[in-house]
């Protein structure tokens, strides 16, 4: 299977050379890359957020393998939406799954359902492959897309992550692909990315997941993320650290109707 691309042209160039060099803007300018059991990094169009991507993919080891969790934002498909097989096409050509780190995951969290209906037209997972496949020779990545609110199915697919990438006999970095809240003014946005974000940098999952739900914060990869920090937590994270933070304001935007984009490497 050949998942075709969704965005390409819109999100991001369709051009391949076009592509790669505004990629190599975003990622350049990083001092020493660090090794990482996690990510964060948002999915809007290049222009509004590559630079906040790039930030955190240059500042990173990033390893041949990575297992990417974001949100289904359309209505069709499985709530816990996981591909085993295929590849995903790109301008810049064709990144593999990995199957065999794709499956075990399968085995390991059974809810998850092979789909790719939920997959096709996602393009929370689709603008990262141009990154990875620009900054590492022959990636292969898991893609896994959420559409639940429930607590325990996001946490148990953390758990499930965290316990395929302590098996690995190779680096694994999980990456949670999100935007934080959507479409308020760019000071009430601020201020409630503020509180998600302070629950990241602590490593606090429940927290987070409560947060959002209490404060109203519109982030539509909080699943993600959540079942992120489970993982993460999970293989002993000690540090989180936000490398790069913006709003669509700050591309030249409408400060009266913002998304948020937030930028964070764990360790």
């Amino acid at each position: 299977m050949i998942r075709l691309p969704a965005v390409a042209g819109r999100f991001y160039p369709s051009e391949p050379e076009i592509l790669a060099k505004q990629i190599g803007k975003f990622v350049s300018g990083a001092g020493e890359k660090v090794r990482a059991l996690g990510c964060i990094v948002p999915h809007a169009g290049y222009m509004y957020s590559g630079h906040v991507a790039g930030a955190v993919y240059a500042s990173i080891e990033i390893p041949r393998r990575c297992i990417l969790l974001g949100p289904r934002h359309f209505p069709r498909g499985e709530p816990l939406a996981i591909l085993t097989r295929g590849s995903f096409a790109t301008p810049l050509g064709e990144a593999q799954i990995d199957a065999e780190l794709a499956a075990s995951v399968a085995r390991e969290y059974p809810r998850l359902r092979e789909d790719a209906v939920a997959h096709a037209q996602e393009h929370s997972l689709e603008v990262q492959i141009p990154f990875l496949q620009l900054l590492v020779k022959d990636i292969r990545f898991v893609p896994i897309v959420l559409a639940t609110d429930r607590y325990g199915a996001i946490e148990g697919l953390g758990r499930a992550v965290a316990k395929v990438i302590a098996s690995a006999a190779e680096p694994v970095l999980a990456i949670a692909s999100t935007d934080m809240n959507h479409y308020e003014n760019d000071a009430a946005t601020r201020v409630k990315d503020a509180l998600a974000i302070e629950r990241i940098l602590a490593l606090d999952h429940r927290g987070l997941f409560d947060t959002i739900r209490d404060e109203g914060i519109s982030m539509c990869g909080y699943a993600a993320t959540t079942a992120m920090l489970v993982a993460v937590n999970e293989l002993r994270a000690t540090e989180a650290r936000l490398v790069r933070y913006a709003t669509s304001a700050d591309a030249g935007g409408d400060r009266e109707q913002v998304v948020g984009y937030a930028g964070i490497v764990i360790r």
